[in-house]
């Protein structure tokens, strides 16, 4: 039986029949590059065999054989050209103004709305008189090729005073650097802080484990069975914690930790210096604690003293204790179902015991030279200034 002989010829490199080989073979080609890679791969190995016997060979229709054949000689590639597409139904500046109304806030516009939407968009369009009606679906898509998402949202805050910051937060910072060394001089770096208003929940079922296809569930009612806060440090130089729970939050209550766990941990430690990075929250009272460190100075005739270091104003980023509290968050009190503030208690001072089994020091990677880089721009319009 004969055939008509292709009228192309396909010569391949061997470098290219392997490429064709492996693009055939490999699970993760397209299935339309793995047709069109065969069918080349084909015509190199039978020459002779005409569009009809490779189109019944491949079980492909013959037009398809000869267009791809044709596109590997004239390109000796394998993806589609690219396509002009439709033409365009909105000009430019519409499209401009739409994703300009979208980088703007909803209340700029007169919208009662905290961020927008795709649909909410679609129907503010249809307010403005030099706009048409365009859909959401199209709105949607000309936002993720400009990768602008209005609908999501993240916390951020400007630093009002950047030399006041910038003040504050480099001894902290440095004293983070240096702990392990200050530790071997002497010099106890502890970051103390308070998580407050722990509540023990007592579910009205108790959870259950986890089982085959179905994860631990938690039941949604609950009732109160009151609040501890937590006065906690973490020593920077080897990652353990120190806590203790009270049922109040005041300044004798901090006191009274600092006196029985954290001085009693550094005379243990025989140091002679404890640094303590503290936020500005009233429980640590910064009119009252200058005089209990005085007098516990005075009480241990010199052998302690207690150097404060004042984190700046909404930098709790900066205190690395709220990591830990973050670990304690998501490892212990989620999901929260305790019957009472003893077990709570109980619960929390366990948790602490076994944290500090295999504690190490947080990996804190945020040093003063970055704070300067980043504050480099306004440090120097304010000296201009």
């Amino acid at each position: 039986m004969s055939h008509q002989r292709s009228q192309y010829a396909l010569p391949l490199a061997p470098h290219e029949l392997s490429q064709l080989k492996l693009l055939v073979q490999a699970h993760r080609t397209p299935q339309a590059i793995a047709r069109r890679a065969q069918l080349i791969e084909v015509s190199h190995t039978h020459p002779d065999w005409g569009t009809k016997q490779v189109a019944r060979v491949l079980n492909r229709h013959e037009s398809w054989v000869r267009k791809w054949r044709r596109r590997w000689q004239e390109t000796h590639r394998l993806q589609d050209a690219s396509r002009s597409g439709a033409p365009r139904r909105f000009p430019s500046e519409v499209r401009a103004q739409v994703t300009a109304l979208a980088c703007s806030l909803p209340r700029a516009s007169g919208v009662p709305l905290a961020h927008w939407s795709r649909a909410e968009l679609a129907r503010q369009v249809t307010t403005v008189a030099t706009l048409p009606p365009i859909s959401a679906r199209t709105i949607g898509r000309w936002l993720t090729t400009e990768q602008i998402r209005p609908w999501r949202f993240h916390s951020w805050q400007h630093i009002q005073d950047p030399e006041a910051f910038f003040e504050r937060a480099r001894p902290v910072l440095r004293l983070y650097e240096h702990a392990a060394a200050l530790l071997e001089q002497g010099i106890w770096v502890v970051c103390t802080d308070e998580k407050t208003s722990i509540q023990a929940r007592q579910a009205e079922q108790a959870p259950r484990p986890a089982v085959h296809q179905h994860p631990v569930y938690q039941s949604p009612r609950y009732h109160r069975r009151g609040v501890l806060h937590l006065m906690a440090a973490l020593s920077v130089a080897d990652g353990l914690v120190y806590g203790q729970c009270h049922t109040r939050k005041r300044f004798v209550d901090f006191r009274s930790f600092l006196e029985t766990v954290v001085v009693a941990e550094a005379q243990r430690r025989r140091v002679k210096t404890v640094a303590l990075v503290l936020d500005n929250g009233s429980t640590h009272a910064p009119k009252q604690l200058p005089g209990f460190v005085q007098e516990l100075e005075t009480r241990s005739e010199g052998k302690l003293t207690m150097q404060r270091y004042w984190l700046p104003t909404n930098a709790s980023w900066l205190d690395q204790i709220e990591i830990w509290f973050s670990v304690l968050q998501r490892k212990l009190l989620q999901p929260n179902h305790f019957t009472g503030l003893n077990e709570l208690e109980q619960a929390i001072h366990g948790f602490i015991t076994r944290y500090n089994q295999t504690a190490k020091p947080i990996k804190w990677s945020y040093t003063v030279e970055h704070l300067e880089h980043k504050l480099a721009t306004r440090l120097r319009e304010d000296v201009a200034a």
